[in-house]
Parts: structure tokens; C-alpha cells; sequence
């Protein structure tokens, strides 16, 4: 069974059946000690792409959105036992041709990791067709959507769990924004927690 490890903020890693690691937006937190098969960055801002944190090996694979968005086309990633589609990621403080989410394919789990985004066409068209597992949806409310508008978008999304995440600026996690968010079938993961997918 996979498991995800949330180290706060947006940052969180993934551990497949086989012993794969992937981490997402490192930046905040602990938790990067186990060595990295694959990081995922979806934009270039200070506060997602800390990768000097991460433990590397030699053949770790960095996807950012340079590798993710080509040419105007998200891009799909098979990398050992993971699955990887880019999608959009985009609002007022986050270029739609700088930025990207996550669909990621783990031990039969499907997870959206949305990076930095608010509503995007993709939520309607695009997201329901995984049929997705969980949604990992930022909820700041300042960069990003608040938990009002986080809460309409999993409900278009339409995933069996929505964890929210990128709670409050400068802080690793904020209870009471998580418990504004009333997403389908909402977790709320603490940072130095890891739950099983």
C-alpha cells in the first residue's frame, strides 16, 4: 500500500509498494531523509522548489513544469512503477505556462497533486475522468483559492478524498483553515504525519 508523508505546507512524499520515493514542492518541514527515486516541482517559486533538501541518488528523476509543459502540451511520465500526467495549474499569482498539477498513478491509487492554482477549466473537463483517489488542493486563500472555493473544486473533482494543504502563509499547517475546507471525504493530515493510500 502506498504512503503519504506530509511534511507541511505544500510539500509532502510519496512511498509506493516497491520502496519508490517521490517527493512534491519540497520546501517546508522534515521527513527528506529517505533518498529521492523522483521530485516533482510544479512552478519555480521559492516555497516549492527547495530541492537541496532532498536526498538524491543517481538516477533520480527531476520533473518541473519546463519538462512537464512542452510546447503548450502537458506531458505524461512513466517512471518505475509510477505514472505521472501534467495537468493545469494557474490563477492570478501563477502563470498557466509556468506552472503545473500532478496526476499521479501509484500501486492502483490515483492522487492529483495541484501545486499553487485556483479553479482551472481541467476541474470540470479533465480531473473527473481519472475517477481520482485523492486531491491534494492548496487553501490560503491569498496565493491560491480559499477553503470555500477549494471545497467547490474537489466537489467537481470529484475525488473519493480531498486533503487540503498550502494552508496559511509561512506557517507548516493551520487547523482551523484545514477544518474550513469541506471537501468529499476530507482528510486532515498534520505535518510529520504519514497516512496509507
Amino acid at each position: 500500500m502506498a504512503k503519504l508523508y506530509y511534511q507541511g505546507h505544500g510539500s509532502y512524499r510519496l512511498t509506493t509498494n516497491n520502496k519508490t520515493v517521490i517527493y512534491v514542492d519540497p520546501y517546508a518541514g522534515d521527513g527528506y531523509d529517505i533518498p529521492a527515486d523522483i521530485i516533482l516541482v510544479t512552478h519555480d517559486h521559492y516555497d516549492h522548489n527547495n530541492v537541496s533538501l532532498v536526498r538524491t541518488l543517481a538516477d533520480t528523476k527531476m520533473i518541473t513544469a519546463k519538462e512537464a509543459l512542452q510546447n503548450g502540451q502537458y506531458q505524461r511520465f512513466s517512471i518505475k512503477d509510477v505514472q505521472i500526467d501534467a495537468v493545469p495549474a494557474y490563477n492570478h499569482n501563477h502563470k498557466r505556462e509556468e506552472c503545473v498539477g500532478y496526476v499521479l498513478y501509484v500501486d492502483e491509487v490515483s492522487i492529483y497533486a495541484a501545486g499553487d492554482t485556483s479553479r482551472t477549466d481541467a476541474m470540470t473537463s479533465l480531473l473527473p475522468k481519472y475517477h481520482l483517489d485523492y486531491a491534494l488542493l492548496p487553501i490560503d486563500g491569498i496565493y491560491n483559492m480559499d477553503a470555500a472555493e477549494a471545497t467547490a473544486c474537489a466537489q467537481s473533482i470529484g475525488a473519493k478524498h480531498s486533503i487540503p494543504i498550502h494552508m496559511k502563509p509561512g506557517a507548516l499547517f493551520d487547523q482551523k483553515m484545514a477544518e474550513r475546507f469541506m471537501g468529499p471525504g476530507r482528510i486532515i493530515v498534520e505535518p510529520g504525519r504519514e497516512i496509507d493510500l
